[in-house]
């Protein structure tokens, strides 16, 4: 068993992992050179020394099949890496290993793990590091149960079809899929794309970040030296303009601003069976 010394030393001079320099000490008989060589040529030392620098362009990738719906975003440090086609391969079939699980409740950890080729997700990405010489990072993973609904997604600044700067996507029923039913659709993930709610509604907001905007009001309100009586009344109106914000249906249609989201999905109802059921947004 290699020492601890030796272990924390060539972690030092090669970025690796506990683990790798571990395991390159023993197939090496402790030689912290051979060792060295022997991360360089695994690509291990090499994308390790870069894992400690900031990672923050990249990409966001749509991905779906009859039963899931998969968003995942994969980090670069450069924007001129995340528009390569090496990038957006390995996105692309990152993203295709997570479909292809046909898991709603696939985690990030559990992708990792999963092997493709004989090569787990978290080797395909050490390996993709060292190809494209920048510090990657497979940073959101968003597994979504079709549940029989449809789907439709926007893609904002888009480098493919189904790859962007921003993904929205909702999830909708309808007896069928028309011309009006798509266009509509479609503007609605471009809404959330622009607007990114917090929410749907104010129900589905973090009690915490209720609690927490309240604080912060009536501490701007009170220093108007304002009665208790209007404080309230003052108060109520700030969180109204604060629901309108961050919730999709009560925020202002992007494409008819004098139109709440739920006014106009209750006036397109009026005409259409279409139904809002869930909507999910990534962005960098």
């Amino acid at each position: 068993m290699s020492d601890l010394s030796l272990i924390k030393e060539l972690r030092e001079k090669t970025g690796a992992g506990f683990l790798d320099c571990k395991n390159a000490l023993n197939e090496n008989n402790n030689d912290i050179n051979l060792s060295i060589d022997s991360l360089r040529t695994k690509g291990l030392a090499k994308a390790n020394k870069k894992s400690s620098r900031e990672a923050k362009e990249g990409a966001v990738g749509f991905f779906s099949n009859e039963n899931i719906t998969v968003i995942l975003k994969i980090n670069s440090e450069t924007d001129f890496s995340a528009k390569s086609d090496t990038f957006l391969d390995f996105l692309d079939l990152i993203g295709e290993i997570a479909l292809k699980k046909n898991d709603p409740n696939l985690s990030l950890k559990t992708l990792m793990e999963i092997k493709e080729n004989n090569k787990s997700v978290s080797d395909l990405l050490t390996e993709m590091i060292a190809k494209i010489g920048e510090n990657l990072l497979i940073s959101d993973l968003k597994v979504y149960d079709n549940n029989s609904l449809r789907t439709n997604h926007y893609i904002h600044n888009p480098y493919r079809t189904n790859i962007g700067k921003i993904v929205s996507t909702i999830f909708f029923s309808s007896e069928t899929i028309n011309e009006n039913i798509s266009s509509f659709s479609k503007n609605l993930c471009m809404h959330i794309a622009a607007s990114k709610p917090e929410a749907m509604d104010v129900n589905d907001l973090s009690p915490d970040l209720i609690a927490n905007e309240k604080k912060i009001q009536q501490e701007m309100i009170k220093d108007s030296g304002k009665p208790s009586n209007v404080i309230e009344k003052i108060l109520e109106g700030k969180m109204k303009k604060f629901y309108s914000e961050v919730t999709l249906l009560n925020q202002n249609f992007v494409i008819d601003p004098d139109k709440t989201i739920q006014l106009a999905i209750s006036e397109f109802k009026s005409s259409h069976k279409f139904d809002l059921k869930n909507y999910a947004l990534m962005s960098l």
